[in-house]
């Protein structure tokens, strides 16, 4: 449950310097759907700083088991398996316990499963993309899942969405909402990507790169990659709609 004794109405601004511009020719759709009038600046409200509290009686037994929660019986998502984890943390570092942590991503050929798919890469039958958890006393969570493909656009003539997992997160009120993406060590489309490239700092690129951990990795099994998250604050992790968040 969400400790209420932590004190509320505190929330650090998120700096706009931090995040990318909502107007980015370079990103095509974002010309049509960047704010055409200045932002308004709020103080959060009441129910934004005391909602909404999750428990462990949402989430099923293979919510956060990718390789098989869409598969069927006796079998596996194919591709080359993975173990992603890490801790949500709040504004001034503090792990974040029973946070809601949800995932999506396209599958090992880069394709995800949606009706306005167009990606000519196959669809595998035992897997759906998509998982949640809760984060436990201390914050972590954990997933397992196939590394994602990558997958071509029609923002350029050439452009390539690097491999990636959408994450979106509620932590302890609406207040802390995010919605990111992560990336893979060592993956040369994240430095081409007009996506990517919308956020001003390397630092914040960097923050959304998971180092590959061979000490969580599971031997003759599975990699694992690490990806820490800080909702909203000076540190926060990138906000991938809207600098503003809410």
């Amino acid at each position: 449950m969400t400790d209420t004794s932590r004190p509320r109405g505190g929330y650090i601004q998120r700096d706009r310097g931090w995040h990318p511009p909502a107007y980015h020719p370079g990103y095509k759709t974002s010309v049509t759907r960047s704010p055409q009038k200045a932002l308004l600046s709020l103080p959060t409200t009441l129910s934004e700083e005391t909602g909404p509290v999750f428990s462990q009686s949402i989430i099923g037994p293979r919510d956060n088991d990718l390789l098989h929660n869409h598969a069927a019986d006796g079998e596996s998502a194919i591709g080359s398996r993975i173990l992603v984890y890490g801790q949500v943390r709040d504004q001034s570092g503090r792990g974040l316990p029973a946070t809601l942590v949800e995932v999506w991503q396209a599958n090992a050929g880069g394709r995800y499963r949606h009706q306005k798919e167009t990606y000519l890469a196959p669809l595998d039958p035992n897997f759906g993309g998509c998982g949640r958890c809760l984060t436990d006393a201390q914050g972590y969570y954990e997933f397992r899942s196939v590394l994602p493909g990558p997958y071509p656009w029609p923002n350029g003539v050439n452009d390539w969405r690097p491999s990636h997992i959408h994450f979106s997160l509620f932590g302890e009120a609406f207040a802390q909402r995010l919605i990111t993406q992560m990336y893979f060590e060592g993956d040369p489309l994240i430095w081409k990507c007009p996506i990517v490239n919308t956020i001003p700092s390397r630092q914040a690129i960097e923050d959304l790169i998971a180092p590959l951990d061979l000490n969580a990795s599971i031997p003759m099994d599975t990699l694992a990659y690490r990806f820490d998250i800080t909702l909203r604050g000076r540190r926060q992790t990138y906000f991938e709609n809207r600098p503003e968040g809410l």
